[in-house]
């Protein structure tokens, strides 16, 4: 009785057994399957079969009823088959197949691209009103491939790229409060107005522990909803340093526009910053101040000045005119053939503009006494302050681009400005005894046999004199900063360089590392002084050195932030909120986005 169960399961579940091929089932034209090598394979109409039907009778059976034209086939043609099926399938193999669509690496690009938007300074639009077509474009027809699979693993809808951008900005921020959590820096704060709403911008400039060099940061930028008095000013700042928990104390220099509200001994944003921070040093904008210089014009020149941008605005204020004109240049085989539209905005821009109308003076005067005779006449009155004009903002203009940059050093500027004001009596000298080489506008009208006159000169004279004055009082304080001698001849103590007695052992190790010589005669004083292995070996000298590396010599880093401000401020971002604005920062940041940390909260899903 005991036998019956297991004799019933055996019969019911029997073993089944796997069928293997046999060489012999060629003649029936059937092979292993390419994928399955149990399963066999007709030739003929390559349809594969289960394991059950490698059975000769079965293969028979359907080389008889499927391919009845092939029943006389012998096995010479079948092995002909086999042949062709195996050199294509090894052809085919050595293609590579379209990759399965990655999600992940969809996002990545994602994030690539809104970041290269936001660089450029374009509208979250432009990546589905131009990227995604583009993309499309490319792969549908350069790979000849579908791009639907490709576009579905990307996120470049508006609101997507604002989320990437916001993000990355995020993600920015939160590396640049890390280090000036624990970093001394220094602060640059400019005040504007864009459509009648007033605008803080601040920067910072500290010694980055990660990247081991000094760098220049956009820190933060808001309206100033009540007023621009200096306690408004200063409780933005304090608020947005308390905010992200960075001490005040780190702030080592202080940098503004020189304005009465940012620098007034009484009651400035620099008093209210020593009475908090008694060691904090103040420097007033360079750049900012140069400006204020070079407005100081006397009523002859200024008048001249306002008749040739009268001129110019009068040309290209006009597009019939300035086309004519242009053609006129051009008939005549000038190499300059337009004018350079001035904007109050950029002062020192006039000494392009100037030398431009100069060297296209005389086909101006022409043009105008046909268009308007009396602007013609009044041009060709002030023609020697013209030319006075462009040689003076000549050289204000190359002092102003020596001053721009991320790398220019209060040392540098310091050089600049105070070289450029003892030349300005060197100016005032050699005119003086009708020297024209620091003048070479005004040496062509002598070459060319138009005296200038004993008044034009005294003119000249008289307003080079006042801007000498005018140096010297906006940068006494700059005059007066004391800069050692070693920061800049570190190698110099032979000659009597002093230093403080807590630095003179690190003094005399660098006097006698010759790595140190060789680091600083391949090097500027900047990158020299800021060397890891300098900083390294002799930490008390590079402290000292430091304030200097990062005191804010100019204003124009806040200038082209402000530009690009007033990019995202048009009629289409009327709502633009500054404070939580990512493009503004990644636009403006010097640091690099850390993707691959933003991409860990993220599911690689292009819905996200």
């Amino acid at each position: 009785m005991h036998c019956t169960p297991v004799t019933m399961m055996a019969a019911k579940n029997p073993k089944r057994k796997c069928r293997r091929y046999s060489e012999e089932y060629l003649k029936l034209g059937f092979v292993p399957s390419l994928t399955n090598e149990t399963f066999p394979m007709c030739l003929v109409c390559e349809k594969v079969f289960s394991n059950d039907a490698m059975k000769p009778s079965k293969m028979k059976d359907h080389l008889v009823r499927v391919h009845p034209d092939k029943t006389d086939k012998d096995i010479d043609f079948f092995r002909a088959l086999k042949d062709k099926l195996e050199i294509r399938t090894g052809v085919v193999s050595l293609i590579p197949q379209p990759a399965q669509p990655d999600n992940e690496k969809g996002l990545r690009a994602s994030y690539n691209i809104s970041l290269i938007i936001a660089k450029s300074g374009q509208p979250y639009s432009t990546a589905e009103e131009i990227i995604v077509p583009s993309i499309k474009e490319v792969i549908d027809n350069l790979m000849n491939k579908d791009s639907s699979s490709v576009l579905k693993c990307l996120s470049l809808s508006s609101n997507a790229v604002r989320q990437c951008i916001d993000e990355m900005a995020a993600d920015v921020e939160k590396s640049l409060i890390s280090e000036l959590q624990s970093s001394r820096f220094s602060i640059q704060l400019d005040q504007s107005t864009f459509r009648d709403e007033n605008i803080l911008m601040v920067y910072v400039r500290y010694f980055s522990q990660l990247q081991k060099t000094i760098i220049d940061e956009f820190l933060f930028a808001k309206h100033i909803v009540a007023d621009v008095k200096v306690e408004t000013i200063f409780r933005c700042l304090e608020e947005h340093l308390q905010k992200h928990n960075i001490p005040l104390k780190n702030i080592t220099v202080v940098s503004t526009d020189g304005t009465l509200p940012m620098s007034s001994h009484h009651r400035g944003l620099t008093t209210l910053l020593k009475e908090r921070i008694p060691d904090v040093r103040t420097i007033h904008l360079m750049l900012h101040r140069q400006h204020l210089v070079a407005k100081e014009l006397s009523e002859e020149l200024h008048d001249a000045l306002r008749v040739c941008i009268s001129a110019i605005n009068k040309i290209k204020d006009n597009p019939f005119n300035s086309g004519l004109i242009s053609m006129l240049y051009e008939r005549n085989d000038e190499t300059m053939n337009y004018l350079l539209l001035h904007t109050d905005t950029r002062w020192l821009s006039r000494g392009n503009i100037l030398q431009r109308l100069v060297e296209l003076y005389e086909m101006t005067v022409n043009f105008l006494t046909s268009t308007d005779p009396d602007l013609s006449h009044q041009l060709q009155k002030c023609k020697n302050h013209l030319y006075y004009l462009a040689d003076l903002f000549s050289h204000l203009n190359d002092v102003q681009m020596r001053l721009q940059g991320r790398d220019v050093t209060i040392i540098q500027a310091r050089t600049i400005l105070l070289g450029f004001q003892i030349k300005l009596g060197l100016f005032k000298s050699s005119l003086a005894r009708r020297n024209f080489q620091y003048c070479p506008n005004l040496q062509e009208l002598e070459t060319g046999g138009e005296t200038l006159s004993d008044d034009d000169l005294t003119i000249y004279m008289t307003h080079l004199e006042k801007l000498y004055e005018d140096f010297n009082s906006r940068f006494e304080d700059l005059e007066k900063i004391e800069i050692p001698d070693w920061i800049v001849a570190p190698f110099d103590i032979l000659n009597g360089n002093p230093f403080d007695y807590d630095l003179q052992e690190e003094v005399i190790h660098m006097f006698v590392d010759l790595e140190a010589k060789s680091l600083f005669k391949n090097n500027s004083t900047g990158l020299f002084w800021t060397n890891v292995n300098i900083i390294n070996k002799y930490p008390k000298l590079s402290g000292k050195v430091l304030p200097f590396l990062l005191s804010f010599p100019s204003s124009y880093i806040t200038e082209a932030g402000f530009i690009h401000l007033s990019t995202l401020m048009t009629r289409e971002r009327n709502e633009v909120n500054l404070e939580k604005c990512g493009e503004l920062r990644l636009k403006l940041t010097s640091l690099t986005t850390n993707i691959n940390t933003i991409l860990k909260h993220h599911q690689a899903n292009p819905s996200y």
